[in-house]
């Protein structure tokens, strides 16, 4: 169950300035990834390769194998977007104090909680007689202490703090990138080569040392080991992005990136994704799925992996960010609500997917009923959950 508890992101806002706040492609892209964590965690026990339901479906593998690929390091990039233009607003220690408010304390109150309810419906299905209390306490004194998709809040809360130690030592450390971004407006290819090269620098030998599969842990506090550095160069890079001028960068509303629409983009993830899949039936069919993989199918693994990642990102920036003066999408209702589903929905989709378990229904249907139920009662729970006084500074 390793893939489920560990597959995905905080999306709370930056604190940012009022202008930026109201960037519509951003806040979009972020509530459309949102969607994207909840279908990902309603399909995976339905995935035809390592299911944990009686039904399956090899459609889900092709969703969770594209999903899992890029869009963790995508929340990083737009976490990263504003923090430069946070940290300039801010006196010193303020910004700290406002990441531990809004991510160390919905940490803390999710591992202790949220985490614990979701996991106990996984620990039923093994253990029908035990009791919630004696799973609580030996969670948390004993361990395992799995911290499921809330890895990501305590990790961008580290990044957050070495951001702000990065600025007050040095405020122009990113400026390179932020020129980079200005010379991409009309040329964002150059920005995504830029990408992908920086990502395969940091990401290839880590994988080549600790393997895909290996997390650091520290009872709640765990992270992916060889996907470390890759998500720390996703923030820094938007961070870069974000220094100055966001509006002139390769981000830009006039760039050549909002102009695309995204579709060739769209198509250029194809490439890369296909020869994932080649390698995969080379692992499966030739190699004969071994444990131990060669060191040329890790590298090749790797660096088709990160093209798709910055490919799919790059994707996704240009639809929302071609498509944000079209009026009102059917994602703004859920932007304000978008960080609290997260951090709630994961009891939820483990609960729903215990109670269909035994249910002889298709893959597909239980998937999807999985997810719409999920989705329907994060956004409900966190509508409630807003409205106790103070709230509103967490979620």
């Amino acid at each position: 169950m390793k893939s489920i508890a560990h597959s995905a992101p905080e999306i709370g806002h930056e604190a940012t300035p009022r202008a930026a706040a109201r960037n519509n492609a951003v806040d979009r892209a972020r509530t459309f990834l949102t969607i994207i964590v909840l279908i990902h965690h309603a399909v995976i026990p339905y995935t035809y390769f390592g299911h944990t339901d009686p039904k399956s479906w090899l459609g889900f593998d092709m969703i969770v194998l594209a999903t899992d690929s890029f869009f963790m390091a995508m929340f990083f990039f737009l976490s990263g977007l504003f923090v430069w233009p946070s940290l300039a607003h801010r006196v010193t220690g303020a910004f700290a104090r406002d990441r531990l408010i809004r991510l160390g304390v919905p940490f803390v109150v999710a591992a202790l909680t949220v985490i614990p309810i979701a996991y106990y419906a996984l620990a039923l299905q093994e253990h029908t007689d035990l009791s919630f209390s004696e799973f609580w306490w030996k969670t948390v004194t004993v361990g395992p202490w799995p911290s499921g998709p809330v890895w990501f809040v305590w990790v961008l809360l580290v990044f957050d703090i070495v951001a702000g130690v990065l600025y007050r030592l040095n405020t122009h450390s990113l400026d390179r990138i932020n020129k980079l971004s200005l010379s991409s407006c009309d040329a964002p290819v150059k920005f995504f080569l830029f990408l992908v090269a920086v990502t395969a620098i940091v990401y290839v030998p880590s994988r080549l040392y600790y393997g895909p599969s290996y997390w650091f842990e520290f009872g709640p506090f765990s992270v992916q080991a060889s996907r470390v550095l890759l998500y720390a160069a996703y923030f820094f890079i938007g961070a870069g992005i974000g220094v100055a001028n966001f509006s002139n960068g390769v981000l830009g509303a006039d760039g050549q990136l909002a102009k695309s629409s995204g579709w060739g983009w769209a198509a250029l993830t194809l490439v890369p994704y296909c020869l994932l899949w080649g390698l995969i039936y080379i692992k499966r069919e030739i190699l004969g799925n071994p444990d131990d993989l060669p060191t040329w199918y890790e590298a090749s693994y790797s660096i088709f992996f990160v093209v798709f990642s910055a490919a799919i990102t790059f994707a996704i920036l240009a639809y929302f960010l071609h498509y944000k003066k079209t009026g009102r999408s059917m994602l703004d209702p859920l932007q304000h609500d978008a960080y609290g589903m997260f951090l709630v929905h994961y009891p939820f989709v483990l609960w729903i997917q215990y109670w269909m378990f035994d249910f002889d229904w298709p893959a597909i249907v239980k998937a999807l009923v999985s997810f719409v139920l999920t989705l329907l009662l994060s956004w409900a729970a966190t509508a409630a959950l807003r409205k106790i006084p103070g709230s509103q500074h967490v979620l």
